[in-house]
């Protein structure tokens, strides 16, 4: 009797007796049942991260259909009506405005633009005969980069190796805010400023002619990079273990020496991820460049002449066009060019700085 009763108990008995070893006394202490509000949490995060990367997508699919006509269009040149004057070559068409283009052809506003036709020197879009070469962009656009990161690259390193190892606490519980606080000042004021301000300047000291020029457009998106790079610098320098500061000052080395021979080569890889970051801003920012550069499509190498970059292009332009026109369509190649340059740069970032070099310095490799 004792046994059937004991039978018909030992289904229930493992969910009613007391943990009796000491391993189910241990997973009872350690396992935590997850209550709903964490688990909503865990929800509302992997869906705002799902719609974040579709957005992203979508996004791209949108640019890149506006400028499909672009890719997929035929080869084969559709000019128009001839304008070769007497006694020019076959080659050289002029224009209406008196203009040379060589040997681009001569449109009209409806006729379809192919790919073949943005690798020239020659921007006038709102021509009687537009012509969409982009050669004059990407060379303004690489020039204010270049002037934006010589200038915002050693003075964000050198002023995160202050505030990391030299700097006072007070001091820098204040400079670190303060440098920081240029990420949130509007584009349109930087460009506003340097406008009215850093162009004299800029025309005070090297005498050159033409007031709004590369130089002026890199030291405004200077001024939008400076944070991006402090603050990342700032940060990897003191995720490096103090450690090694301190063994290099217990040799005999300087201060100095122990932050920049020792320090700054530990945190390279945030370093050069800050770079990469940087150099994204730089090249998508709209307003500064749009206000500082002068918005002049020539084509030179010259710093002190008027330029115009992508992004600015787009701002200044796309209110203006038909929806579904030639120069639509151009314009929304430029940001397919923008949109795959941004994405490679953090692409390079991630599987490039983070990885490889990491495990390189880590003595991975």
């Amino acid at each position: 009797m004792s046994d059937q009763h004991a039978e018909n108990r030992s289904p229930e008995a493992p969910a009613s007796r007391a943990p009796a070893t000491k391993e189910e006394r241990r997973l009872l202490l350690t396992t935590k049942q997850r209550r709903l509000g964490e688990r909503l949490a865990e929800l509302g995060i992997f869906s705002v991260a799902t719609v974040s990367i579709l957005a992203i997508f979508l996004i791209f699919v949108f640019v890149f259909r506006e400028s499909a006509p672009i890719f997929f269009g035929s080869d084969e040149p559709t000019p128009v009506a001839d304008t070769t004057r007497a006694g020019d070559t076959a080659a050289t068409i002029a224009t209406p405005e008196g203009i040379d283009r060589g040997d681009y052809p001569t449109l009209d506003h409806d006729a379809p633009v192919k790919l073949s036709y943005l690798w020239y020197d020659v921007w006038q879009p709102n021509s009687d005969h537009p012509a969409y070469g982009i050669f004059p962009i990407i060379i303004g656009t690489l020039k204010t980069t270049f002037v934006a990161l010589a200038i915002a690259t050693p003075l964000g390193i050198l002023a995160a190796l202050y505030t990391a190892f030299f700097a006072p606490l007070w001091v820098r519980e204040y400079l670190k805010p303060i440098i920081e606080l240029l990420a949130a000042f509007p584009s349109v004021v930087v460009g506003f400023f340097c406008l009215m301000t850093v162009a004299s300047v800029v025309q005070a000291v090297f005498g050159n002619s033409i007031r709004l020029n590369a130089v002026v457009g890199g030291i405004g998106l200077s001024i939008a990079v400076i944070p991006i790079i402090f603050t990342i610098t700032d940060d990897a320098l003191r995720a490096v273990p103090r450690s090694l500061r301190e063994a290099a000052l217990a040799l005999g080395a300087s201060e100095w020496q122990a932050a920049y021979q020792v320090m700054l080569p530990a945190a390279t890889p945030g370093i050069v991820a800050a770079v990469l970051l940087g150099l994204g801003r730089a090249f998508g920012e709209t307003m500064i460049a749009l206000m500082a550069t002068g918005n002049g499509q020539v084509m030179s190498w010259d710093l002190f002449v008027s330029v115009r970059t992508f992004a600015a292009t787009i701002g200044a332009e796309m209110g203006e066009v038909v929806t579904g026109s030639p120069h639509y369509q151009v314009l929304f190649f430029l940001g397919v060019l923008l949109f795959t340059f941004s994405f490679v740069i953090n692409f390079v970032t991630e599987f490039y700085v983070k990885k490889r070099l990491i495990k390189r310095f880590r003595g991975g490799e």
